[in-house]
């Protein structure tokens, strides 16, 4: 089994910036991809990024598209989202998410293998 515990969320004024991060532990061998959905309130949870657990590139949903940073640190098993230039639609829960396949775990939420358990993200106006 594979263990997220997500960190990093908070309240933010809208064009500000916030940093989760994500640490992996257990069978992390398995994990070829790894990323994040968010979820606001009466709303389905929506993709936002994803990064290869080994090269390859970076992809994002078009919302926050030149406004948030994947990034990862293999060596301690982490997964990190800079968020910048935050807005009010941005408020959410944030999953940190991780699969087996990085070209089809993301396409839906109902594709991912292992879930963080969340973090709020609060944008104000």
């Amino acid at each position: 089994q594979v263990q997220l515990a997500e960190s990093g969320g908070g309240l933010v004024q809208a064009g500000g910036s916030l940093r989760l991060s994500c640490a992996a532990s257990g069978r992390t061998f398995g994990i070829f991809a790894m990323g994040w959905f968010r979820q606001a309130p009466g709303k389905d949870r929506e993709y936002v990024a994803a990064i290869p657990w080994t090269g390859g590139s970076t992809n994002y949903a078009d919302s926050v598209k030149g406004r948030f940073t994947i990034s990862r640190d293999n060596a301690k098993n982490t997964v990190s989202l800079q968020m910048n230039s935050l807005k009010p639609e941005d408020t959410a829960v944030y999953y940190c998410a991780a699969g087996r396949n990085y070209y089809t775990t993301f396409r839906r939420a109902s594709n991912v293998d292992w879930w963080g358990q969340g973090t709020h993200v609060t944008v104000s106006s």
